[in-house]
């Protein structure tokens, strides 16, 4: 019996295991912090991605629409185009992550009236709609609601100079 409390008083004095306790502790903390991390990295790197293809876009149908093309009301056929340069950049031939869809593609023409050659100037706007998932959606779930997905929208304007 004295050999067994011995033994209890040992046990109740020795700490090896206090290092696992207090990781144990502050692991799920860790875990988010790193999963912040990722996700605004994630979501940054969409983010300049896609203004890239917008921007491309609206710079590709302002160098190839005719000069007045407020006036002739044909900037809905640029609209695949449009679709396609901000869908490639996105996904196509970049090393972009996984799990970002585009849900929509709009270029639309705005007159601008001033001391132009053209007047109106006729000015392309490209908005795109993005839909960015959540890789770590459920680590985000341990602290509160978890997260599926965000959505963003991304314009970019040029000045059409025509063909």
């Amino acid at each position: 019996m004295k050999r067994l409390f011995a033994h209890i008083t040992r046990l109740k004095r020795c700490e090896s295991g206090a290092p696992m306790v207090e990781f144990a502790i502050i692991l799920p903390v860790l875990l988010l912090f790193i999963a912040v991390i990722i996700e605004g990295g994630r979501i940054t790197w969409i983010h300049q991605a896609t203004a890239g293809g917008v921007r491309d876009a609206s710079r590709m149908i302002a160098r190839i629409a005719p000069l007045d093309l407020c006036n002739a009301g044909t900037v809905g056929t640029y609209d695949s185009l449009a679709t396609t340069i901000v869908t490639n950049q996105l996904g196509g031939s970049s090393i972009m992550p996984g799990g970002t869809t585009v849900v929509d593609v709009t270029p639309t023409c705005i007159p601008r009236v001033g001391t132009y050659r053209v007047n109106p100037a006729s000015i392309v706007e490209v908005t795109a709609e993005v839909e960015i998932d959540f890789i770590f959606g459920g680590i985000f779930g341990w602290f509160g609601n978890s997260l599926t997905s965000i959505t963003t929208v991304i314009s970019d304007q040029s000045r059409v100079y025509g063909v």
